[in-house]
C-alpha cells in the first residue's frame, strides 16, 4: 500500500507577494521639447523635438539667453554673440546661428515662412545670391553672417514694409483733417499716431542695436563662430600631435605636459581678436538702411498737422470770443434804449403827453435810437483801438 505523504499547509505569510509594478526612481518632470527648424550649412532643413536643456548643451548659450527666443515674451530686438552661438530675436525671427547650422524657434509662425523660404535657397545655391560684403570683398562670407545678413534684410524688408502702409493711411487721413475738422477724423488721426509711435519704437531699437555691435568691436569679435572653431580645432590637434611624440616620456610627465597644453590652449581662446572689418561692413550697410527708415518716421507730419488743428481751432475760438464781444457792444446799446423807453412808460403824467401832436414822440423815438447807434459805433471804435476785435 502506497502510503501518501502531506505536504504542509502553506501559510498567508510564506506565500509570495504580489508583484508590484516598480516605481520609478527619481522620476520627475522634464521640461516640455519645443519644434525647432534645423537649416544646415548646406540648406536642408528639418524639424527636430529638443528641449531646453538639450539646446543648451548643443549650442552652449545660457538659460537666460534662450528665454530672449520665447514668443510668449515681449523683448526688444537684441543680438548677443556668445562663445559657440548667436542669439538672434529680431522682431518676427527668433533663432540661434552655430557654426554649422541655425535653428529656429518660430518657423511655423506665417510672417516667418518669406525668411525661412529666403533662407534656404540661399544657403544651398550661395553663388546665385550674393550677399553685400561678398560683392565688395569678391569672397563668400562665413556661413554665421550669411544667415545674420538673410535675417537682418528680412527684418528691414518688414519695417520698411510697416512704414510704407502707414504712409499711405496717414497722409489722406491728414489731407481730410485739414479740409474737415471732426471727431471721427481726429480718432483716425490719434489711431495712426500710436501706431507710429510703435513702430518708430521697434526701429528704434534695432537701430541702437546694431549701432551698440559697430560701437564695440570685442563684440564683434565674438561673432566670428567659424574662425573660432578652426582655431580651437588647429589648437586641439596640435596638441594631441606633440604628446603623441612624447610617448616614450613617463606617464606623469605626459600627463603634466598634456595639461599645461589644454591650459595654453583655454588660455588663448578668449584672447582670439579676428579682423572684423566683414563683419563691420555688414552691420553698417543695414545701420544705414535702418536709419533711413526711423528718419521716415522722425518727420513727425501727424505732429505737424496736429499743431496745424490747433491752430485752426484756437482762429475759431478767436472769432467765437470776438462775435460774443460785438453782441454785447449790441445788448449795451439795446439796454440803453430800453431804459429810455422804461423811463416814459412809467404812469407818471408829464406835459408832453398833452401835446396835440406826434412830433415830439418820434423825435423822442428816433433820437433814442441814434443814441443807441452812436453808443454802439463808440464801444466798437474803443475795442478796434484797444485791440479786442481785428
Amino acid at each position: 500500500m502506497t502510503s501518501l505523504e502531506e505536504t504542509p499547509e502553506e501559510s498567508p505569510d510564506d506565500q509570495p507577494a504580489a508583484a508590484t509594478p516598480p516605481r520609478s526612481a527619481g522620476r520627475r518632470k522634464g521640461t516640455p521639447s519645443r519644434p525647432w527648424l534645423v537649416v544646415s550649412d548646406s540648406g536642408q532643413a528639418c524639424f527636430e523635438e529638443v528641449g531646453k536643456h538639450s539646446i543648451m548643451r548643443r549650442t552652449g548659450i545660457p538659460a537666460q539667453d534662450l528665454r530672449l527666443l520665447d514668443p510668449l515674451l515681449s523683448y526688444p530686438s537684441t543680438i548677443l554673440g556668445r562663445e559657440r552661438a548667436i542669439v538672434l530675436n529680431l522682431e518676427h525671427i527668433k533663432a540661434i546661428i552655430t557654426a554649422t547650422e541655425v535653428l529656429i524657434l518660430n518657423s511655423k509662425d506665417p510672417m516667418v515662412a518669406p525668411f525661412v523660404h529666403d533662407l534656404q535657397s540661399r544657403l544651398s545655391n550661395p553663388s546665385g545670391a550674393p550677399h553685400q560684403v561678398a560683392e565688395s570683398r569678391n569672397k563668400l562670407l562665413p556661413f554665421e553672417f550669411r544667415v545674420l545678413e538673410i535675417c537682418l534684410k528680412s527684418t528691414y524688408r518688414r519695417l520698411e514694409a510697416e512704414t510704407l502702409i502707414l504712409e499711405q493711411e496717414a497722409y489722406p487721413a491728414l489731407d481730410e483733417l485739414t479740409s474737415k475738422i471732426s471727431t471721427l477724423n481726429l480718432e483716425h488721426v490719434r489711431h495712426i499716431k500710436s501706431r507710429l509711435v510703435a513702430i518708430s519704437w521697434r526701429v528704434q531699437t534695432v537701430r541702437d542695436e546694431l549701432e551698440h555691435l559697430l560701437d564695440d568691436d570685442n563684440d564683434m569679435a565674438g561673432m566670428y563662430l567659424t574662425k573660432k572653431l578652426a582655431y580651437q580645432d588647429n589648437g586641439e590637434s596640435s596638441s594631441r600631435v606633440e604628446v603623441d611624440d612624447d610617448a616614450f616620456r613617463p606617464e606623469e610627465d605626459k600627463y603634466e605636459e598634456f595639461r599645461n597644453q589644454i591650459e595654453n590652449i583655454h588660455r588663448n581662446l578668449p584672447t582670439f581678436k579676428p579682423q572684423v572689418q566683414e563683419l563691420e561692413t555688414l552691420l553698417e550697410a543695414y545701420f544705414v538702411q535702418i536709419d533711413g527708415t526711423l528718419n521716415k518716421l522722425s518727420r513727425d507730419y501727424v505732429d505737424i498737422t496736429e499743431d496745424c488743428i490747433k491752430i485752426m481751432q484756437d482762429e475759431k475760438q478767436n472769432q467765437l470770443l470776438e462775435m460774443v464781444i460785438i453782441l454785447s457792444f449790441v445788448t449795451m446799446a439795446a439796454t440803453a434804449g430800453i431804459v429810455v423807453v422804461g423811463i416814459f412808460g412809467q404812469n407818471i403824467h408829464i406835459e408832453l403827453f398833452d401835446l396835440p401832436t406826434y412830433a415830439q414822440f418820434w423825435e423822442t423815438t428816433f433820437g433814442t435810437i441814434g443814441g443807441c447807434v452812436i453808443l454802439y459805433i463808440l464801444a466798437f471804435g474803443l475795442a478796434k483801438k484797444s485791440g479786442l476785435l481785428r
